[in-house]
């Protein structure tokens, strides 16, 4: 049986190798696979020595050269075995000029990318044609299913589309003056969001680094999860700051609970408390400040924040679900690491003192010890929301109810 050998043909005209040739010869000999013929046509006498000097350092097979015509030459190369590989277009239909509008998949490589990605690839965007040789990156974040939800291009491209302006989209020229119980609760409250954003913030920046380029949609939402924070903790501050008063009390309760964020060192352990827990039960706290809120610019800036939170949590559920599917012994990782981390924080009693009162403070409206009343109530029931509402998330991740229960109990009194 006889295998076919591709052969392609460039006229190099006068062109001598240093002179051009190659810009010709090298693009012609990367269309080919390994073992195909490259005809080089030249009026260039030098090219007789050195194209079969340049072909042996590039791994190259000369041939060998004939006059077809009156100083005419014809060099026949077979392309060599070690050379960039061929590239094979995988994305279904490729895009041209006047396509209209692109997303992150039409850009990048449409294709699902490998199961595991190899560290010798480097920052070559998937589908790139990687020449051999390279070094081998510190990459350790380099299997799909560890890192790369389906999800994960349509919430980028949420998130780019979702991005707003701290300063221009809150009104803040209607921010006034509140009764001085009232803003000293929303300082508190404001102090207490900012210093836990500033953990969301910095969490997900310790594992950029370290996934693999194949799976860059991952590393490009994580940017725009830190883009959101920075966002959070600006507006969170300016509104804390509008009160005239400083910032309030960070607790022990939270500097524990948050140091114990930090230290994480399995991604998808970090993002399953932090994404799935923390900032889950975050969303219940943020529709409490929004119901609550004592003016309209304070409403609206937790109602974003609230919006931006939403698709971390929604990563994070993609996430742990994806690796629950591929890797069973994840469940216990992951109550292992909720355990650790209540151990962390035993014996402390509940959720910190100067939150619980601000909260309370909040709801009430003010110091009238009636409405304090209803703002004690009305933050009890906040505790008990957040409650079902990880049990449900848990459940969606994967968990059965029993073991949804235990994770919940066990969650951080600081929330996240």
């Amino acid at each position: 049986m006889s295998t076919e050998v591709s052969v392609i043909a460039v006229d190099g005209g006068e062109l001598q190798l240093g002179g051009g040739l190659l810009a010709l010869v090298r693009p012609a000999l990367d269309e080919l696979e390994p073992g195909g013929m490259l005809a080089v046509l030249s009026r260039s006498s030098s090219v007789r020595e050195d194209l079969p000097s340049w072909c042996r350092a590039q791994r190259h097979e000369y041939l060998g050269v004939e006059e077809i015509a009156n100083n005419l030459d014809r060099h026949l190369i077979v392309r060599g075995a070690f050379s960039v590989p061929r590239g094979t277009n995988t994305n279904n239909g490729l895009l041209r000029p006047g396509s209209g509008n692109l997303n992150a998949a039409d850009v990048g490589d449409a294709a699902l990318p490998p199961s595991r990605a190899d560290p010798s690839t480097g920052f070559a965007p998937h589908g790139a044609r990687v020449e051999p040789g390279g070094p081998s990156y510190p990459f350790t974040l380099n299997e799909r299913d560890h890192v790369a939800p389906s999800e994960v291009t349509t919430l980028y491209e949420q998130a780019v589309n979702g991005q707003w302006d701290a300063t221009a989209d809150i009104q803040w020229s209607k921010v006034r003056p509140l009764p001085d119980a009232l803003e000293s609760a929303l300082v508190q409250i404001m102090t207490f969001l900012a210093e836990n954003e500033l953990s969301a913030l910095y969490v997900p920046s310790r594992f950029i680094a370290r996934i693999h380029p194949t799976f860059a949609e991952v590393a490009m939402f994580l940017a725009t999860q830190l883009a959101d924070e920075a966002r959070h903790i600006d507006v969170f501050l300016k509104r804390a700051r509008l009160c005239g008063r400083g910032l309030g009390i960070s607790s022990v309760v939270t500097s524990r609970s948050l140091l114990s964020l930090m230290q994480q060192e399995d991604f998808t352990e970090a993002t399953f408390l932090l994404s799935v827990l923390g900032e889950g039960t975050f969303l219940d706290l943020l529709s409490f400040i929004e119901r609550y809120a004592p003016d309209e610019p304070t409403a609206e800036l937790v109602r974003r924040a609230r919006n931006d939170e939403s698709r971390h949590v929604h990563f994070g559920l993609a996430h742990v679900r994806s690796g629950l599917a591929t890797d069973p012994t994840l469940y216990s990782r992951l109550e292992a690491a909720v355990r650790k981390r209540a151990a962390v924080l035993h014996g402390v009693g509940g959720v910190p003192a100067p939150l619980q009162d601000a909260l309370t403070t909040l709801a009430a409206g003010g110091a009238e010890p009636r409405a304090i009343a209803r703002g004690h109530e009305s933050f009890r029931q906040l505790l008990e929301t957040m409650h079902i509402s990880r049990i449900r998330r848990l459940g969606h991740a994967g968990f059965t109810p029993d073991q949804a229960e235990m994770i919940s109990e066990l969650h951080t009194p600081n929330f996240m």
